[in-house]
């Protein structure tokens, strides 16, 4: 799938310019670049990431990802998610509510499961359609298993500096335990009203996009095990403003998460920063939350789908960090 050349942003919308880090540097451990990286993970929690040498995985995907989308919609309906707390397969448009006022999504999305791609043939979470499973082994087991290094070594750079003991995040991050990574294709459609939201406000749980430039942010696991020290920013997704608006967009995502059994409570016993931290939070119990990580996923997606809003709490409840920034 070649980049698209969309028109240029409008002079009245406003950008936020982020980091860029040097994976290659992150991987020889070049203490600068890894100072940088600390500054961005502790402050915005943003960044972009260059040299992660994933181009072909990454294209290869975007290629999968369109095909998807262009099926009919009642073929894609086949695998849809549901209406309960799971996050795998396909979430048609408007399903997903964004604010507490009722405004329904404007994107579709498919998510296939880390552990089903690493298990193919064999099912693991839930069974994917034909496009799928003939891309299974040669675009979307690459793209994850390169995506789960990436991770792996910007977490091992966060266990050091965190002044944890060696590999306590990656243990928690055990690719040989079930959890909630997985890839995921989203389209916008084109056409749609400027300044709405694709996405409402929310935060991660695992800007302008520059061609060969992954954008990484912080999710709530790794905010919550850190004590806040890492950043789970709330941010939100609008379409794209002026004459973009005519255009659809494609994004492919890979979700990396602790394993499901992981309690996310924050790591004070292992680490003294991290209890400094908590002990200097507004409501330290929110770094306490004696929940799995698989039980803070499917309330996640339960409390935001839209057929579920009985109550306005429920909404907050699905938006992350308890639908309050800090």
């Amino acid at each position: 799938m070649p980049v698209p050349v969309y028109p240029p942003l409008p002079d009245n919308v406003p950008t936020h310019p982020l980091v860029v880090i040097d994976y290659e540097l992150i991987r020889a451990r070049d203490p600068i670049e890894i100072e940088r990286l600390w500054e961005a993970a502790t402050s915005l929690g943003f960044w972009y990431l260059m040299n992660h040498g994933a181009d072909k995985e990454v294209n290869d995907m975007f290629d999968l990802g369109a095909k998807y989308m262009a099926l009919p919609f009642d073929e894609k309906m086949e695998f849809t998610q549901g209406q309960g707390g799971s996050n795998f397969g396909y979430k048609h448009l408007a399903s997903i509510q964004i604010d507490p006022s009722g405004t329904r999504d404007a994107n579709e999305y498919f998510n296939i499961a880390q552990d089903d791609a690493f298990s193919y043939p064999s099912v693991t979470h839930r069974t994917y359609p034909t496009l799928i499973n003939d891309a299974m082994q040669p675009v979307i087991t690459p793209f994850t298993r390169k995506s789960v290094e990436v991770n792996n070594t910007l977490i091992d750079v966060f266990n050091d500096r965190l002044g944890l003991p060696a590999d306590e995040l990656g243990k928690r991050h055990d690719m040989t335990e079930l959890s909630g990574n997985g890839a995921k294709f989203i389209r916008v459609p084109p056409n749609l009203n400027t300044g709405e939201k694709a996405v409402g406000h929310h935060t991660d749980f695992g800007s302008l996009p520059i061609p060969g430039h992954a954008i990484c942010n912080i999710g709530d696991a790794l905010h919550i095990l850190s004590g806040g020290i890492l950043r789970s920013s709330i941010h939100r997704v609008l379409t794209p403003p002026g004459d973009q608006s005519k255009f659809e967009r494609f994004s492919i995502v890979f979700f990396f998460r602790p394993g499901n059994s992981v309690l996310l409570n924050a790591l004070s016993k292992e680490s003294s920063l991290i209890k400094a931290a908590v002990d200097r939070a507004v409501d330290p119990k929110v770094f306490n939350t004696g929940a799995t990580a698989l039980e803070w996923l499917s309330r996640r997606v339960t409390y935001r789908r839209a057929v579920n809003q009985k109550d306005p709490q429920l909404w907050t409840a699905g938006q992350g960090t308890e639908g309050k920034a800090y």
